[in-house]
């Protein structure tokens, strides 16, 4: 089997000193020589570079020191080990410029390829950790891409049950949860919000936004799909999808021993997406910043999909009287901040209505 030999670079501006090193080493490496300092650096940028170097220190015009030091101050050599030869013993300036090792000359033979093997031999450990740590990042990657898959497909079949009972469809959860996106979107840079919407926050609010009406698979049919007006016990027993929801996502995060934003946030918006800003709404009724940020944002995002899309028990309003109707609803209903983040990004918001419609029927 033919082995490939590393490569090792020899330099010394006296020849005897090149031809006895040489030989010390050429039975088990590939061996290049220099006699300066100039030439040791002009044949470290050849390719393929030599893997190891050993460099005497008392070189004429550029020394040991200075080319050592150039070697570590270049991403392409930086991690190649020098072993400097020294006449006198000074390892705190050899190491000082970057040196991995010092040899005193004369040199001895069994010392110097004892000091190249274990150098060269660090340097392929080195190398298989890399790749091992590369090779585990890739394999962390793809469980992790995996794993959060899985998270969405469940949480689009969770929430699909709970949508397909009533009247909504599977893109009435994707227009609410790109509604939701683009109103924290709009508001991250704001001095009330900054702190709390952060990149993977909104990642976060994106993936529970889905989940705000889990609660209804609770409530009977009856009630559910009652196309006339509830009374008012109907409505006492409706509100508490609201209260099933929570105690869904309370039971997971009970059950993990632990929580986490995304759970947080589907839990706040289970809960609470029914509250008013001046306090009307329930099941709590939290009024201004007593309610959870999450929940105020899902508060306009589902009332503007509900008041644009089409019912058994009422017509689509357009655009603009969605929009007229949730301003109007601005610090009653609605965080005044949130509505106006919602004029502000009201293309998106018309974008995304488009992209996600109902099919026609």
């Amino acid at each position: 089997m033919n082995v490939k030999k590393a490569i090792v670079l020899i330099v010394d501006d006296a020849s005897d000193n090149l031809i006895q090193m040489n030989g010390m080493l050429e039975d088990h490496y590939e061996v290049r020589l220099a006699n300066t300092g100039r030439a040791a650096l002009d044949l470290m940028q050849q390719v393929p570079r030599p893997q190891l170097v050993v460099l005497d220190a008392h070189l004429p015009l550029i020394d040991g020191y200075g080319v050592c030091q150039q070697l570590k101050s270049s991403p392409d050599t930086a991690d190649i080990p020098v072993i400097v030869l020294q006449r006198e013993p000074d390892a705190r300036r050899a190491f000082g410029h970057g040196a991995a090792d010092v040899v005193l000359k004369p040199v001895q033979a069994e010392e110097l390829r004892a000091r190249v093997d274990t150098h060269l031999q660090l340097c392929h450990s080195r190398e298989l950790l890399k790749q091992q740590r590369n090779l585990l990042e890739h394999v962390v990657e793809e469980v992790t891409l995996e794993l959060s898959q899985m998270l969405d497909a469940m949480i689009w079949a969770l929430a699909s049950l709970a949508e397909t009972r009533e009247y909504e469809t599977a893109n009435h959860l994707r227009r609410v949860q790109h509604y939701v996106r683009a109103l924290a979107r709009q508001l991250r840079s704001h001095p009330r919000f900054e702190e709390e919407l952060s990149d993977a926050n909104i990642k976060a609010l994106f993936k529970a936004a889905p989940l705000h009406d889990i609660g209804k698979v609770s409530i009977p049919d009856a009630i559910l799909l009652k196309p006339e007006r509830l009374t008012d016990a109907e409505f006492d027993v409706m509100k508490l999808h609201t209260v099933y929801g929570r105690d869904a996502i309370a039971n997971v995060e009970h059950a993990l021993g632990y929580t986490n934003t995304f759970l947080r946030y589907a839990r706040e918006i289970t809960y609470s997406h029914q509250e008013k800003y001046d306090g009307s709404g329930y099941p709590q009724g939290l009024r201004g910043e007593a309610i959870p940020l999450s929940a105020r944002l899902m508060a306009v995002a589902d009332v503007y999909d509900a008041l644009i899309s089409r019912r058994v028990y009422k017509p689509a309003f357009t655009h603009e009287t969605a929009m007229e109707m949730i301003r109007q609803g601005s610090g009653e209903h609605f965080d005044p901040d949130v509505v106006d983040a919602m004029l502000t990004v009201e293309l998106e918001f018309m974008a995304i209505a488009s992209r996600y419609s109902d099919p026609a029927t």
